[in-house]
């Protein structure tokens, strides 16, 4: 990694949509993940750091189970300590944050850049340096994956699998152009 930067993000209402199910208990039944997150926040770990947060009391060991499943560190922590964290470890000034909330508008503005989902408060949005065209837990991290490599690391293109890349453009969910060198999976799909 040639830079210093690094993701953070909230779990609930960015990876998720943010919605709780509870049981007759008033236990956490479930949160419910999207698809293509976890996948673009390993490509971009490639390049930097991501670290996740929830402050889900009820909720936190669904969040973990996740983040630990998709091979990333969480914190339980409040927003002011998510803040104290980001400038300790990594400095405000190579923080990319990711949140929803407007108890996120600190973290937001303070960071380099800001990114707020699509579904996310008015007052995140609007602190927010990129907002995502889709939200929580509907593909909104994977967009902002791709924003991040495309307008932060000045990335074109970025590898995907073996001889497949994926060329970055302001539509950053979809596939511009698909090289597969060698292996062609048209012939694959073809038989």
């Amino acid at each position: 990694m040639d830079n210093n930067y690094v993701f953070a993000l909230d779990v609930d209402g960015v990876l998720t949509d943010g919605k709780f199910l509870w049981d007759a208990e008033g236990n956490k039944a479930y949160k419910e993940f999207g698809p293509d997150d976890a996948d673009a926040l390993k490509i971009l770990a490639r390049y930097m750091p991501v670290v996740l947060f929830s402050k889900d009391g009820k909720g936190y060991k669904i969040s973990e189970s996740r983040a630990n499943h998709m091979g990333f560190p969480i914190y339980y922590m409040d927003t002011q300590e998510r803040l104290d964290f980001i400038a300790k470890v990594f400095g405000v000034s190579n923080a990319i944050y990711m949140g929803d909330s407007f108890m996120d508008v600190p973290v937001l503005k303070l960071c380099k850049y800001g990114i707020a989902t699509d579904t996310s408060s008015p007052y995140a949005k609007e602190a927010a340096d990129y907002v995502t065209t889709t939200g929580g837990g509907n593909r909104a991290v994977a967009e902002a994956c791709f924003w991040i490599m495309k307008n932060v690391l000045k990335m074109n293109s970025v590898e995907l699998i073996t001889g497949a890349s994926l060329e970055l453009d302001n539509k950053p969910c979809e596939l511009k152009t698909y090289e597969m060198g060698l292996y062609d999976i048209r012939k694959r799909n073809s038989k």
